[in-house]
């Protein structure tokens, strides 16, 4: 085996939760080898360089060696370099710890409808994007 699908790799590494996901992400141009943003049906091999945008974070992986079925999270490990800046793996303390109080509903508001939770989760979304776009021109 030389190479494998960019979204079978990212999802057998545990990089992503489904394979589907993992799909997507690539659709969104959100995974990168140099400055190619890879399809889900790229083909990745042994030493290239992944920039992956995951949940407003930038991780930087070097693929080691070839996975074609999902493996434990230890035996995964084996297979990835994690080559992401110490600033931006600390970036979820200085984001999430202690600045913003949880998100509230008013109250008898009850949960949010399937149309609200899409504006919300558009809101979300639309915020991390912003800033993909001086990351991407690095």
């Amino acid at each position: 085996m030389d190479q494998v699908r960019a979204d079978k790799w990212l999802w057998s590494i545990r990089l992503f939760k489904t394979r589907t996901v993992a799909a997507d992400a690539c659709k969104e141009g959100r995974v990168y080898r140099g400055e190619q943003a890879l399809k889900a049906s790229s083909e990745i091999k042994a030493g290239d360089l992944l920039r992956v945008h995951k949940d407003g974070f930038r991780l930087m992986i070097r693929v080691k060696d070839l996975l074609e079925k999902r493996v434990s999270a230890q035996l995964a490990r084996e297979y990835y370099e994690n080559l992401t800046p110490e600033e931006e793996l600390n970036k979820y303390k200085s984001w999430f710890i202690g600045k913003a109080s949880a998100e509230v509903r008013e109250k008898g508001a009850g949960r949010p409808t399937k149309k609200e939770r899409r504006e919300i989760d558009g809101y979300k979304d639309t915020a991390f994007d912003q800033e993909i776009e001086p990351w991407l021109e690095e």
